[in-house]
This record gives C-alpha cells, structure tokens and sequence, in this order.
C-alpha cells in the first residue's frame, strides 16, 4: 500500500458498551469526548489537546472481558497488541515496542532497568481490574516524561473512589467472569468505606486460566496459568485544598509456561526448550502522593508522588535434549520522586513544570543443576548482579491560546541518565552516564468551536538501560546474547498532522505520521555460534529507522439511541543497516474495527463489532528467523463479535460477549500463539 492509499484510508474512533445502567451518561461522555491528563500532565479534553491520544474508559476495560491490560486496547486507534505467551501482552504504539514505549502507573513508571526492547511481560503485572481508565499518548512524549517515550506513552490509571455524604457510608461489588474459550474464571471483589474527607477503599482479584481452544477446535499446549492480585488505597483532605494518598498494588503469577519456546515454532522441528517457565512473575507497588490546589506565586495546583515498585522475574528453564535445568532470581526494585506543578499566567498562558528521579536496583542470579545426578553449579546471571541506574530530569512547558482560535503547546527537558554494572560472568564491570535535551511544539487552529487542525513535532530518545548494557544468556529465537558496554542513547524526531472533530452527533480524528530514529539499539548477529549451536547476537547502535503511517478513527450517531464506530490504523517501517535497507520488525498491518451500540430502554444495551487485520508480509530480516512469525507472511482476518447487557435489577447487571464467532483459526502478526476461536464470555456484577 502506498502513501496515497494510506493517507486516503477513513478510519473512526472506538466506543464500546459499557454497564447497561447509564447509557444516558455513556452517551454524553461519547460525545463530548473523554478527559485525560497524560498528554499535557493536566485534566483536559481530548479535542482540545493537540496530541494524537487513545481513552478507554473503566465501563470499556471491564466490559471487553480481557485476560491482561492490554487485551483492553485490541483494535482501538493507534495501538497494536501483541503476545508471546498466555497471561503477557504488550502494546506497539507507533511501530515501537517494549522499552520504546513508556508505561505508567498512576504517574509512576512501570520501565524499569530490565525492561526489554522487544516484547516483554511486565505489563501484565498491572490487574486491569482496579483500573478506572487507559491513556494512550501516541508519539514521542520525552518532553514531560524522559526517557523511554519515543514511540509513545501509555498511562494505566488506578480507579479513585471517593464518597459524596458527611456521614461514614460505604459500598463495595462483586463480579465474576467465564469464558468458553479456556475455560477461564475471574473473580474480583472490591469496597470502600468513608465520608467526604476520608475514604478508604481496595479490592482482590483471582483469575484461573485453563488450555486455549483455538479456532477449529485444536486445544494448545502450555497456556494454562492463574493470576492473583489486591489492590488498597486510603485517600484524605488535610484542611482546604491539600489532599494526601498511600496506595498498595500487587499482582503475582505463579507459574506461567513460556508458549513459544515449548511448541515448535515456525522453520522448527523441535521446541528450543523441554522446560520453561515464568517462575514467579511478581509485581509491588507502594506510593504515596500529595495533591495540593491552592494558588500561590508557584502554582496554582501541584503534585509530587514518592513510589517503590518491585518486579521479580524468575525463571525455570532447561534448553531441548538437554538435562541442565537453570533457576534464574531476578529482581528490579525502583524508587521514584516525581513532582510536578502547573500556573495560569493571564488569559492566554498556562506554564507546567517540574522534575523527576529514579533510581534502580538489579539483584540476579542463576544456578544449574543436573536432573539426572543432582549435582548444581553457579553460572553467569541474566544481568550483573548489583547493577545500578538512575535518572533524572527537568521539564518546563506553556500552553499559549492566542486569537480566539491559536493554541501553541511548547516544552523543554534536561534529562541525565547513569548506569553502573559490576563485572559478572567473565565481562568487565562498566559505568556509563548520558544527557540530553529534548522538546516538543504543538500547534492546534480551531477550523470552528468544533473542529481542530494540529501538528506536532517533538524529539525522544532512549537511554540504554541494565538489559541493553548487560543481559547475558538465551534469547528466543535459539539466539544467545552477549553484553555490550559501549551502548549510547537512540533518539528520534517526529512530525505529524491530524484532524480532530468533536461534535454531538459526529467526533473522530485523522493522524498521518513520520518518525525517524538514529542510532537505534537492536540485536545484531555476530557471526558466532555457541557449543549448543545458538547464534550470538549484541545489542548495539546499529540502524537507522523510518515509521511513518495513518491512524483515524470516528464515532457518531444515528439517533439518540444508536451510535457507530470504527478504528484504522495503517503503519510502514524501513530499517537501515550497513548500507542496506530492509522492512523494519514486527510491524503491524492494517488493523482496526467497525461497530455499532444499541442503548435499548434504560436496562439493556447491544453491541456488534468485526475486529480486522490485512495480510502483514513485509518482513525484515530478523522476522524471517523468528519463530513466531510465519515466513511466508501473516494472513489477514476478520472476526465477527456481539455483546448484550442486561441491568436485571438495581444492584445486578447481567452480560454476555460473543467473540469470533465463525470461530476463524487466526493469529496476530508477531504473536507466539493462535487467538481464541468461538469465545463466549459470561460476566455477572452484584453491586452491593
């Protein structure tokens, strides 16, 4: 498809079903566009932000009945979703992936020092759940939030629940999930207790998943996992416009198999392990945050959040044939300081700034033992164990509304990025340190009071984090990698143009898109094979790349009951490397969806949507060798779906969601396994 056809494609925006209750309020919030605050660090709507963004909201999350987070953003504009392996997932926003694109949670970054440029699972670990909305920020956001945000950000926002009466009241749910698919439950039970100054409020979350049955009837292997998590938070008023909350988050898997390096795949005879497993996978979080609104000299409102995250990623693995069985314990702790602060200058100006810090911690080990004599060893981590990384930065922004109809977004970060390895494993230990500046300008012209035209040009770059410098051991794909001490930062430059619409009975938007990247880390063949007959890759600055590409979306009405909706995204990647220039990796294809929302009465409401991917055979090198991707290209598909909710009394609402209907054998470009085939997802929410 060339540029002409991609920037002639008519795509629209998401809208899904919600709770069956409001479909009154459901219907206003669609029009009118959601609020978020991750594009400017402040509340605003989305029509008025001059920034492609993506809003799902709690009712949309909780009503797509997903098995992680990102099962929530499947189809929406600009986010393609990928996965490895059951209970992982993992957003490409822009053509980039992994530690190219920020996570966060609740203003807290979710990227941490052993984040992986590819797919990776930590994502996962966030229970979507005890989340009360998604933001997506699509292109480069290092401005506002440093490093890491070069292809976007994406925000997982904590529900906040809060109580209106002066005396103690409370309230709380219970909700459960089946699906046909594999079998799979999902209970959730959550409450809150308080008055207007103080609430306190939390929640629980079990989920068991049995072996996917894909389309056609064929069961795999391997995909069974279970999850548990809780979440608790307790918010209060100190006196007149200062507001103070500690909240706890946990999410463990278990035990959760690694599909890909268990199941033949693609150009493999053999699976490339007889035992792999995720180990635990445990994630905690603790933060505590200060939210003050009274006007001074400084700001007229401001916030600062000090946090710890502790991810584990532990491993058991034992490669095919072979009777050495490797226990891995690997553990990033982050702490984090995050203040930021915003003051209206007049009419026409409105200044945001402030400052960061993280620091992390990298405990790692691995040991070997024989299966058949018993007989263990110590061998190499996965990362120098005891490596270190901090980062810090300023940020100084305005937003200048002039004329009636000009609204100027400008911004500007210093950022300062170190690393220190300890020598491990036979590799020299290593101290690196990196600045850079970068910034942003957006400009939106109001065409009429509801119809913006906007560009944006901004800078983003990468810091090389403890994975990049350092990760030693197999890779997927039968590769091994090697440390690489020399590493510098990757930066990208970004220009777009779109066309936001927010109306009453019509509101979407249209974004063309060109991203150029330099000195872009990637995983390079060494030309060396390990005795086990793995190729050596490194990680080095070795390419340059170009993304480019359309992302549209709109919503409308035809009556007051009856709304449609539509998504299209359309991205191309061209890498090059020693002279060479090749299609860049995993690359999504044409993707989207198409739907329409029924608001029968005030107790039921239903939906049909198709979900659609075209044919991805633009290939580069490394996803010809991947075996996750079929060499001779993914197939399109199309999948038929439906939902019905029933609001069967006051405090009951009762829903069903049929997915792929045909029960169509498909697989998602760059995912390790097949999707599920006819799905039908039972969900029941008592509310008490």
């Amino acid at each position: 498809m060339n540029r002409c056809i991609a920037t002639a494609l008519l795509a629209l925006a998401p809208s899904t079903v919600g709770a069956a209750a409001d479909p009154e309020s459901q219907r206003k919030e669609r029009e009118l566009g959601a609020i978020q605050v991750t594009a400017t660090r402040r509340p605003e709507s989305t029509l008025d932000v001059p920034i492609a963004t993506t809003v799902v909201t709690q009712d949309e999350i909780r009503a797509r009945g997903g098995q992680t987070v990102m099962d929530a953003l499947h189809g929406e504009t600009g986010t393609f979703v990928q996965q490895t392996t059951p209970g992982q997932g993992v957003v490409i926003v822009r053509g980039l992936k992994g530690s190219e694109v920020l996570q966060l949670v609740d203003g807290f970054r979710l990227n941490n020092a052993i984040f992986r440029n590819a797919p990776n699972q930590y994502v996962a670990l966030v229970d979507a759940q005890m989340l009360g909305r998604i933001e997506v920020v699509r292109g480069p956001m290092s401005t506002l939030y440093g490093s890491d945000a070069m292809g976007g950000v994406v925000h997982l926002i904590s529900e906040e629940p809060s109580v209106e009466d002066a005396d103690w009241s409370g309230g709380g749910s219970v909700r459960f999930q089946y699906g046909s698919a594999d079998r799979s439950t999902l209970t959730r039970a959550e409450g809150k207790a308080g008055r207007e100054q103080l609430v306190f409020s939390g929640g629980v979350t079990y989920q068991d998943v049995n072996d996917l049955r894909v389309g056609g009837g064929d069961e795999l292997p391997y995909t069974s996992y279970s999850a548990r998590g809780g979440n608790a938070r307790v918010r209060a008023q100190l006196g007149d416009g200062h507001e103070l909350s500690f909240q706890l988050q946990s999410m463990e898997q278990p035990r959760t198999p690694r599909f890909d390096e268990l199941v033949p795949g693609f150009g493999q005879a053999t699976p490339t392990s007889s035992t792999f497993y995720f180990e635990p996978q445990v994630r905690d979080f603790a933060q505590l945050r200060w939210r003050g609104s009274n006007p001074n000299a400084l700001w007229d409102s401001a916030e600062a959040q000090f946090g710890r995250q502790e991810i584990r990623d532990d491993r058991r693995s034992r490669d095919f044939g072979s009777v050495n069985e490797d226990r891995e314990r690997n553990t990033d702790t982050t702490d984090g300081f995050v203040f930021q602060a915003g003051k209206a200058i007049g009419d026409a100006h409105y200044l945001g700034w402030g400052g960061e810090y993280y620091e992390d911690e990298v405990e790692s080990s691995r040991i070997r033992r024989n299966i058949d004599t018993g007989a263990t060893s110590v061998r190499a981590p996965r990362f120098p164990d005891g490596s270190t990384q901090s980062q810090w930065g300023l940020f100084l922004t305005d937003d200048w509304r002039f004329g009636g109809r000009h609204d100027l977004n400008f911004g500007v970060r210093y950022s300062h990025f170190e690393a220190s390895l300890p020598a491990s494993g036979g590799i020299a230990g290593v101290d690196t340190d990196a600045d850079d500046v970068t910034g942003n300008l957006s400009y939106a012209f109001a065409l009429t009071d509801t119809v913006r035209l906007v560009t944006n040009l901004g800078r983003g770059f990468r810091a090389p984090n403890v994975f990049d410098l350092g990760t030693f051991g197999s890779r997927p794909g039968n590769r091994f990698n090697i440390p690489n001490p020399e590493l510098e930062p990757e930066t990208v430059n970004s220009i777009d143009l779109g066309l936001k619409v927010g109306g009453e009975r019509l509101a979407g938007e249209l974004f063309v898109f060109d991203a150029r990247y330099q000195d872009k880390i990637t995983s390079v063949l060494t030309g060396d094979v390990t005795e086990a007959g793995q190729l050596v890759v490194q990680s080095r600055n070795a390419t340059e790349l170009d993304l480019w590409g359309v992302e549209a979306g709109a919503r409308g009405h035809w009556r007051d009951d009856v709304s449609w909706y539509a998504t299209a995204t359309w991205t191309r990647g061209d890498e090059s490397f020693d002279g060479m220039e090749d299609p860049a990796d995993r690359v999504p294809p044409l993707f989207g969806k198409i739907g329409a929302l029924w608001d029968w009465r005030d107790d039921w409401a239903f939906e049909g949507y198709v979900l659609y991917a075209a044919r991805q055979d633009r290939l580069s090198p490394r996803d010809l060798v991947d075996p996750r991707i079929n060499p001779d290209g993914t197939a399109g598909w199309v999948t038929w779906n439906a939902r019905a909710a029933w609001q069967a009394t006051a405090d009951l609402e009762l829903a069903l969601r049929i997915e792929n209907i045909g029960d169509k054998r498909y697989r998602e470009h760059g995912t390790g396994l097949d999707e599920p085939g006819f799905n039908a997802i039972v969900t029941a929410e008592l509310r008490f």
